[in-house]
């Protein structure tokens, strides 16, 4: 009777090897790091004024922020229509909340 036969019919279990465990950190690191680092804004707030805790609408900020405008926006800013989907609104905000 043949051995070898025996031996490949039995089921192997899997042990991590040293190339597996370093990937598994690596991939633990990376899915810590973009968790730790979402949970923060990087965008400016707005001014608290009069003028921006009254602007509810992608138009009212561009009557100042458009091309022509007193403080146009920076080149490669979204072309979004909700400004405060990313900028913090002013404390006493006369829009709705978010």
């Amino acid at each position: 009777m043949d051995t070898s036969e025996d031996t490949s019919d039995k089921k192997r279990s899997w042990r991590p090897g040293e190339k597996d465990v370093i990937f598994l950190v690596l991939v633990g690191s990376v899915v810590l790091g973009l968790a730790l680092g979402s949970h923060k804004k990087t965008t400016k707030p707005t001014p608290d004024d009069q003028v921006h805790r009254t602007a509810t609408s992608r138009a009212e900020c561009m009557h100042c922020h458009g091309a022509t405008g007193v403080r146009p926006v920076p080149r490669g800013h979204t072309k979004d229509d909700q400004c405060f989907l990313c900028h913090t609104q002013p404390k006493d905000w006369q829009g709705p909340v978010k």
